[in-house]
């Protein structure tokens, strides 16, 4: 705070951060120098060296009010995982503990490898997993209602080395991209640049209710979102929910969201309203991928966190509401050097910036061979709901460059050169006190998965609950082959100029398929789309298999980022994690309907009954209208009763089959129907009984009364 009472966020910034600056002031200059070495050029940490920044780091948190620290590491569950240990040590003759803190303690952690998801990589009986301290990405201490506690990020690995988490690949993604990058620059002569970094901005949207209310929904409370509901009179469809004023009670808590973030060094740029009621966008700076995976991950823990303190509840899950739009994550993506050059900035006249154009045809390349990976990588139960809905991006992958490049690309295939680049005009508004602007020299598209934005690719897909890990383990990697590639052309030529030439008009030609600037909402596209050859790959089941094809081991293998062993037990996790996502969600629905909702339409209609009688005995008036409610609340909840005796007979059939793909595709296909058949009498009963007899708070409470 500052001496005005208001937030300073400049003072506060990183405070409980181990970071460059906390380094330089605690550290020796010999061991500071050796860590920035490891950080900076990837050699190896010494123990001695170890030794020296555990003990300062140590030091630094218990100033903070830390009396534990933790490996925090991205198992494949979906969330993060953490061991507290106290830095106490054996009690002394005197009775007194010392505080320690080694250099073996801050480089390696064991948490029990058999106890995470695995897919076979780990035997039952098979414990021993590693976690190994990820020096570029700093320590902070969190600070809640346990306490302070440090936080080391690390990897998670098994006691044979196999990656057991989401941060292991992309590291190793980001050393291949790094290298092939630096390839391609030395052949453009640039040899100052020393490294290539891939840099993410992930924006985060949520939805927000009140938790007396989410404490009312079984179906939140147990999977994430509304398995029934109706629409409330009204939804999204004024658009006045979108950047519109934020409510106070929202005000507060994004406050004291921003005020964690800003303390832990995440750079908590932007907020507003989203499309829907109750639904909100945090959007950060962005930071190397491993610190922006990290970040993120801090982001979603911090929001659900927060949002208690206000008696709120912040839903993650992609598809909370059914009629209202979803969540995802937008993942800008960009690569840049050590030096500060980013290699998607076209400049003013990009047609002549030939190491841009090589740059940008290999990225089309890149996304038009592994379409289905890229897809793959957005893959999760709740995305599901998303994908191709006409709220997000379709599942059909495509980039969107805009004008300006199109028109580049358009010259290059057709002349075989790009001579000229479109502009941006200024912007004339009419109005004469408004200033007048340049604009930029192409619009925006909201239906593209993946899109062009000045400087960057913005990656559309991601769901909101998932770890933006896996979709920049993919980008790394598939840019990364085919830099590579152009590389082994380009070091073989005789003439570069002309080879560079020729090989950004095969690109842009071959892969133009991939390029759709129009709407992605649209039935056409999918048409125009499956003319082109791209996939539409409709769900996280017909996904899955993307992971382990032979195309996928071999350019995950090359480039050292997945194992084969490592794919397939990714693609078994994958089935079982949806296979029990789905699993729980009927199994919720099934206790809601058995246990709430057939028996309080059953009480009003007894009540009912007991109305019309009582109105025919006294007067003999006209009951018409009671009779009609009654019969078809009757006949409602008859077709409630067997659906609902159906959904329990194929969850039982899917629970005993042997897991894998066709369980998984059992969920999809029986078990997922049984659940909207069940849903589609119990909806239309919410608008027919009386509201308060209705077990649980209706849409219209949860998104509107916040």
């Amino acid at each position: 705070m500052s001496e005005t009472g208001y937030l300073n966020a400049a003072e506060i910034f990183g405070e409980n951060v181990f970071n460059d600056a906390v380094m330089q002031e605690r550290l020796p200059k010999k061991v500071y120098k050796k860590l920035k070495e490891v950080i900076n050029e990837g050699k190896e940490l010494d123990l001695e060296t170890a030794d020296v920044v555990a003990h300062e780091m140590k030091e630094w948190a218990i100033e903070k009010g830390a009396t534990h620290y933790t490996h925090w590491f991205q198992p494949l569950t979906g969330v993060t995982a953490e061991k507290h240990d106290a830095f106490i040590t054996a009690p002394m003759e005197n009775g007194k503990v010392l505080m320690s803190f080694s250099g073996k303690e801050l480089i390696k952690g064991e948490p029990d490898a058999s106890s995470f998801p695995s897919g076979g990589l780990r035997a039952t009986f098979e414990a021993r997993g590693y976690t190994a301290w990820d020096c570029t990405s700093p320590a902070f201490v969190r600070q809640d209602a346990a306490g302070a506690t440090l936080c080391i990020p690390t990897a998670f690995c098994s006691y044979t080395g196999e990656a057991l988490d989401q941060k292991t690949p992309l590291l190793r993604s980001m050393e291949a991209i790094n290298e092939q990058s630096l390839r391609l620059l030395k052949l453009f002569g640039n040899t100052t640049s020393k490294k290539v970094t891939p840099s993410v901005g992930p924006e985060q949207e949520y939805f927000i209710v009140d938790r007396e209310k989410y404490l009312q929904r079984k179906d939140l409370i147990f999977t994430g979102r509304t398995l029934f509901g109706a629409m409330p009179p009204k939804g999204q469809e004024m658009d006045d929910h979108y950047f519109g004023s934020i409510r106070e009670r929202i005000g507060a808590y994004m406050k004291d969201v921003n005020e964690e973030l800003w303390k832990l060094g995440v750079t908590a740029k932007t907020q507003h309203n989203e499309v829907a009621p109750a639904q909100h966008e945090l959007a950060p700076i962005y930071a190397e991928a491993n610190v922006a995976v990290d970040h993120n991950q801090l982001i979603m823990e911090t929001l659900k966190k927060v949002a208690g303190r206000h008696g709120l509840q912040c839903l993650l899950h992609e598809k909370p509401f059914a009629g209202v739009n979803g969540s995802g994550k937008h993942n800008n993506w960009s690569i840049t050097t050590d030096d500060g050059i980013n290699l998607l900035e076209p400049g003013k006249t990009p047609h002549e910036n030939i190491q841009f154009l090589l740059v940008l045809t290999c990225i089309l390349k890149a996304v038009d061979r592994h379409a289905d990976l890229l897809r793959e990588a957005a893959a999760d139960v709740g995305n599901d709901h998303r994908l191709g809905a006409n709220e997000a991006p379709p599942a059909i992958v495509s980039i969107y460059l805009g004008e300006q490049l199109q028109d580049v690309l358009s010259q290059l295939i057709s002349t075989g050169e790009a001579t000229h680049s479109i502009s941006g005009k200024k912007l004339e508004t009419g109005v004469k006190t408004l200033p007048d602007f340049m604009k930029d020299a192409t619009d925006r598209n909201r239906t593209s998965p993946f899109a062009f934005t000045g400087n960057k690719f913005e990656f559309r897909m991601v769901g909101s609950q998932d770890s933006i890990a896996q979709s920049n383990v993919v980008l790394n990697t598939i840019v990364a082959e085919a830099f590579a590639e152009a590389c082994d052309v380009l070091e073989k030529a005789d003439d570069f100029d002309m080879a560079v030439h020729d090989l950004i008009k095969e690109y842009a030609t071959e892969h133009q398929r991939i390029v759709f600037n129009g709407n992605g909402y649209s039935d056409e596209w999918v048409a125009e789309a499956e003319k082109r050859g791209l996939p539409n790959i409709r769900s996280m089941v017909d996904a899955i298999p993307a992971l382990n094809t032979e195309k996928a081991v071999t350019l995950f293998e090359k480039f050292r980022v997945f194992t084969k062993a490592e794919l397939d037990s990714r693609v078994e996790i994958e089935y079982e994690t949806y296979a029990k996502e789905i699993n729980i969600e009927a199994k919720a629905m099934i206790d809601i309907a058995a246990k709430q909702i057939i028996p309080a339409v059953i009480k009003y209609t007894t009540v009912l009954a007991q109305s019309i009688n009582a109105v025919k005995s006294a007067c003999g008036a006209d009951i018409s209208a009671q009779t009609e409610i009654l019969t078809e609340v009757s006949d409602l909840l008859a077709d409630a009763q067997n659906a609902l005796d159906k959904l329990k007979d194929v969850t039982e059939k899917a629970s005993a089959m042997d897991e894998g793909r066709e369980q998984a595709v059992y969920y999809r296909d029986t078990v997922k129907t049984a659940m909207d058949e069940l849903r589609a009498p119990v909806d239309k009963l919410e608008m027919l009984v009386d509201k308060s007899m209705w077990p649980m708070p209706s849409y219209g409470d949860l998104i509107f009364e916040v």
